[in-house]
């Protein structure tokens, strides 16, 4: 890293008011420290807004600044001359062409090169535009999209298959590449979690999963089916001439500057194969738990269970709710030198540094069982384990607290109290539970009310039933609603938090009928946590030693003493600003309550 041109770049930054000399000081030490571009650590950390550091440079250098490029205007035959891998490598797309000159978007203004290279590509005379980065990956999606679609259009929709797998070159100018690619990229400039490509009777239709919802997003001809899954097949190293049984597959794939870990699963339908990629941001996955949205309350109680030299806390919820986040967020709290961590997980979503994982493999008889005993011959102080799915692996995890161990698992149960009976169904012992279980941990995932476009309004008696609060003592439990809101910890994303107390107006958020920019007009972005915390304590451990006690009983118990349950909680988020009545709504069930 080249110190004088960092400096250099801060000091324009500081000329234009983009940064001030103590803040320039601290970013260029930690840039030396970590050996990291400024630039890239400024737009990391948030401390300048790329469009902001963009514009300085441009006024700087005397170049033009746009936020954006009109897609639709890019002449067809400036976009033939420039290859997208020499748009995507240079970060720079060809915008106009006037009286011999070209107009280009480039994302850099302090890079010559990438002009240079453009200027002997195109053989004419170019003329900078300084855009966000973001503006342009975007374009370059766009734009090279546009024309894949229509390259692919050509095509007979009944020509032989065999024919369209001859598309699938070792060039990125390949249409089916490109539009494969062009999946990866739109799906993480939309923060989707997962790309359906799924076939019909005509088409092949593609669905992104953002926030916890399907959206549909592209199609493409039904013949093109075996050469777009065969694409993926190739990334992940899957067989591609297998068409009849299940594969899964992994791609590590660098994607608009981020490092992104895909898993891939196909199987074969009536309709043909079915492709299924779960993307994995590992530069966004939250592993802090003042990013989750807890309670300050439910984050110190969480922060001294997971401290605790033994004991088991468990966490529970259904398929997608976050559970394995909150999971990595503890281990990350406690990972230290001096503590030996391993984990047993089906299968590892993100490798943590200093920490034993291991991926279960039930068909070779590696089991959460089987690792869980081995665990316990590597002098661990710390166990996780991904699911507690039987007795034998209960059993075994009961042991290993009694014996001097912290052990995380999770559950799939509806609500908190409802882990006990679980694990009592399982066959552990009820004292066993009260011994060895310290707290559990339910939670669902709700969508974030995008805070810069979200609509006030004032709630009545029907918004205060629909959220299950109790009328007969719906002062005193706002009050405490209201003080848990305004304690809600967001870490660095803080300013969700609506400016909440017990005192004044009560009110609470819709997202806007059009959204806005940032949240690409759909009212939400992003997703938090609801939870339900169930501490075991004395009066708790006595209600599960009766034989006879259920769930019921047990949750009346525990919110006796300060247990909120899940939509009481989802109502604290609700009166925070941070999400909706009806997100609350749809995470929670009736029956819960």
């Amino acid at each position: 890293m080249n110190l004088d041109s960092q400096r250099f770049l801060g000091e324009i930054l500081v000329r234009r008011g983009a940064l001030t000399d103590v803040v320039l000081a601290e970013a260029l030490a930690k840039a030396q420290e970590r050996d990291v571009p400024l630039k890239e650590l400024l737009l990391a950390a948030n401390t300048v807004e790329e469009e902001v550091l963009v514009k300085a440079l441009a006024d700087e250098m005397g170049m033009a600044f746009a936020r954006d490029i009109a897609v639709g205007a890019v002449p067809e035959e400036l976009i033939a001359q420039v290859p997208i891998s020499f748009a995507r490598q240079h970060r720079v797309v060809p915008v106009s062409e006037k009286a011999g000159r070209v107009q280009v978007a480039v994302a850099d203004p302090m890079d010559p090169y990438a002009l240079d290279d453009l200027r002997a590509l195109l053989g004419r005379r170019v003329e900078p535009i300084a855009v966000p980065a973001m503006a342009i990956d975007d374009a370059i999606n766009r734009i090279y999209d546009r024309r894949d679609e229509a390259a692919l259009s050509e095509a007979k929709e009944n020509s032989d298959s065999e024919e369209l797998l001859d598309i699938i070159d070792m060039t990125d100018e390949a249409p089916v590449i490109r539009w494969v690619n062009n999946l990866f990229f739109t799906s993480i400039r939309e923060r989707a979690s997962d790309i359906h490509i799924e076939p019909t009777d005509d088409k092949v239709v593609v669905r992104y999963r953002i926030d916890g919802k399907l959206v549909p997003w592209k199609e493409a001809h039904r013949g093109f089916l075996p050469s777009i899954v065969a694409r993926v097949k190739i990334e992940a190293g899957l067989n591609i001439a297998e068409k009849r049984l299940p594969q899964d597959g992994r791609i590590t794939k660098k994607i608009a500057g981020k490092v992104v870990d895909v898993r891939v699963s196909t199987i074969p339908t009536a309709k043909g194969e079915r492709v299924t990629m779960r993307l994995l941001d590992k530069e966004n996955v939250m592993l802090d738990l003042t990013d989750l949205g807890f309670a300050k309350r439910q984050l110190d109680s969480l922060k001294t269970l997971v401290h605790r030299p033994n004991g088991i806390v468990l966490v529970t919820g259904p398929t997608g709710s976050g559970k394995t986040t909150t999971l990595y967020a503890c281990l990350n709290m406690i990972n230290e030198p001096d503590v030996n961590i391993l984990t047993a997980e089906d299968p590892v979503e993100y490798e943590l540094p200093g920490i034993g994982q291991l991926h279960v493999q039930p068909k070779i008889g590696l089991t959460f069982a089987s690792a869980l005993r081995s665990f316990l011959r590597q002098d661990p102080d710390v166990i996780m384990v991904g699911e507690i799915r039987d007795q034998e692996t209960a059993e075994i995890a009961v042991h290993a607290s009694l014996t001097g161990h912290l052990v995380l698992s999770t559950l799939h149960t509806n609500d908190a109290p409802g882990a006990v009976t679980r694990l009592v169904e399982m066959g552990v012992e009820r004292y066993n539970i009260t011994t060895s279980v310290m707290a559990v941990l339910a939670q669902r995932l709700v969508r974030r009310l995008c805070p810069h476009c979200r609509v006030p309004y004032k709630p009545n008696t029907d918004h205060f039933l629909e959220l299950g609060l109790e009328m007969e003592r719906i002062e005193e439990t706002l009050a405490d609603l209201r003080r848990a809101a305004a304690s809600t910890v967001l870490g660095k994303d803080n300013a969700g938090v609506a400016k909440t107390s017990a005192e004044g107006e009560l009110l609470f958020y819709q997202p806007s009928d059009n959204g806005c920019e940032r949240c690409s007009h759909k009212g939400y972005r992003g997703r938090i946590g609801i939870y339900e915390l169930m501490m075991l304590d004395d009066e708790v451990r006595k209600v599960i030693l009766d034989p006879a006690a259920d769930s019921k009983a047990i949750q009346r118990a525990a919110r006796r003493n300060g247990m909120r349950v899940l939509r009481e909680d989802g109502a604290r988020q609700v009166i925070a600003g941070i999400t909706s009545i009806e997100e609350v709504l749809a995470a929670t069930q009736a029956g819960e309550m």
